[in-house]
């Protein structure tokens, strides 16, 4: 016992045991798990990590082991001693994109769920960035790359897949450690156009994406099908170059309009140059869709709340964030990541109507 210099005749004792959360607790260790159930320290490391073969009794006694000591393996050690940092890294072409911050949303909730730690970079859409980011993560040792609508080659996806497992979005690749997923830009394309030729329009503005980009080269593919199936002719001067953002939609309105192009309708290539659109049109008091209706592409959360809530082709971004996740932890497992997306279907809103008379 010993005196508390601040109370006379009191008497102050330390508890014989210090609570579970005070950093005095002692760490319990397998070593000590081992010693508990009477196996060796391998044995238990094995039944953790799932690869053991050991009787009923020997798997019983470890876990009751376990329990009773408060044994937590620690993740980061069990990954090491297997050669595994479990971290993933993510490389997405624009951190700041709504399309793809749904889609490395997906990608987290999914890693976590399965115990990997996600690490986020931005090619920001060149081909020379996007190496660099494969070398940093290559250089922290993660145990394998998911790589959202890569510009990377496929002879580069295919050599870096023999270095570690990949998945890549945008793609149809084949490969051991490569698994890939694709949306199916082109019938994305034709559900649209058709949605804007079956309301009678035929006068069809296209907003299109980078000519370096294979999606927005697969929409645009997808819309000059659709015209000419129903024998309806492309005015070429009704087809003007975006970027995929709000600005150049609404840019392109304005080249539109200031050189007296007349048009019913528009289809943007994504969601944001649809936004752009009909913040140009606006501009110039042209309502939307009582003159002009406008089509956009992704279905962005976005375009649920502006005014008019906005016609889409709905592509899965969360859902693609998941799936690709999902595949790389198939890989790692050594199993098949056999996962699709679901085909594109149009949702119909109210920026979209009939072509007046």
């Amino acid at each position: 016992m010993k005196r508390d210099p601040s109370h006379t005749g009191a008497v102050a004792t330390a508890p014989s045991d210090p609570p579970p959360d005070d950093p005095r607790q002692p760490v319990v260790t397998i070593e000590m798990v081992a010693r508990a159930a009477g196996v060796s320290p391998s044995t238990v490391s094995r039944i953790l990590n799932g690869t053991a073969v050991v009787s009923d009794a020997k798997a019983h006694a470890v876990e009751a082991a376990i329990a009773r000591l408060g044994y937590v393996p620690n993740p980061v050690a069990r990954g090491l001693a297997g050669g595994r940092t479990l971290s993933i890294g993510v490389v997405t072409q624009s951190l700041d994109s709504p399309f793809y911050g749904a889609a490395l949303r997906g990608v987290e909730i999914a890693l976590q769920a399965a115990g990997y730690s996600p690490l986020f970079i931005s090619g920001q859409w060149n081909d020379r960035e996007e190496q660099r980011c494969v070398a940093v993560l290559l250089a922290r040792r993660v145990d394998g790359i998911i790589l959202l609508d890569a510009r990377l080659s496929d002879q580069a996806l295919l050599e870096l897949a023999r270095a570690l497992p990949v998945v890549v979005t945008g793609r149809t690749l084949a490969a051991p450690q490569l698994a890939s997923l694709s949306f199916d830009n082109f019938l994305g394309a034709c559900q649209a156009t058709g949605h804007l030729l079956d309301l009678g329009h035929r006068r069809i503005a296209f907003i299109a994406g980078a000519a370096d980009h294979q999606d927005a080269v697969e929409r645009q593919r997808g819309f000059r099908h659709a015209m000419r199936a129903r024998r309806v002719a492309v005015d070429e001067t009704l087809v003007v170059a975006g970027d995929y953002s709000e600005q150049s939609g609404a840019q392109a309105i304005e080249q539109l309009l200031g050189r007296g192009a007349e048009f019913t309708a528009v289809f943007a290539a994504n969601d944001q140059m649809a936004l752009g659109a009909m913040l140009g049109l606006h501009r110039h008091k042209v309502a939307v869709p009582q003159d002009v209706s406008v089509v956009g592409f992704d279905d962005l959360q976005a375009g649920h709340f502006c005014i008019p809530p906005l016609t889409s082709v709905h592509q899965p971004s969360h859902e693609m964030g998941q799936l690709a996740a999902r595949a790389m932890v198939a890989l790692l497992s050594g199993e098949r990541a056999d996962l699709r997306l679901p085909e594109p279907r149009l949702i119909a809103r109210d920026s979209s109507a009939r072509r007046r008379a």
